[in-house]
């Protein structure tokens, strides 16, 4: 099985590829994020610890309900995942895709 940096990387590929997209986000104070190689963090994507949810962060497009979209996010999720719980936080709404929506998870490396 994947390590977890691989498999929030594909979790992070995946919610990218929904229309309603538009970018990851770290959510309250960067907390929603996965910690790689090199010191760099994947903002966006969290797993948990067993039973723990994974955590999503997200800024959205101005379109479906939030309520689906959630669900909608929680189906991806699970696609890649398996059957694990999912949180979704939605940090912004935008009405068109800005020029950050090509840089997936947002990586930097910590302070």
């Amino acid at each position: 099985m994947p390590d977890v940096p691989d498999r929030a990387a594909d979790v992070a590929a995946a919610v990218l590829a929904h229309p309603d997209i538009a970018r990851l986000d770290g959510g309250p104070f960067g907390t929603v994020a996965s910690y790689r190689p090199g010191r760099r963090r994947l903002l966006g994507v969290r797993i948990g610890a067993g039973d723990e949810p994974v955590e999503l962060a997200v800024v959205v497009r101005l379109g479906t309900p939030l309520p689906q979209l959630a669900e909608e996010l929680g189906a991806v999720v699970r696609g890649v995942l398996g059957p694990v719980p999912v949180e979704v936080t939605f940090s912004d709404v935008v009405s068109a895709p800005g020029p950050a929506a090509a840089r997936p998870g947002g990586d930097r490396p910590d302070p």
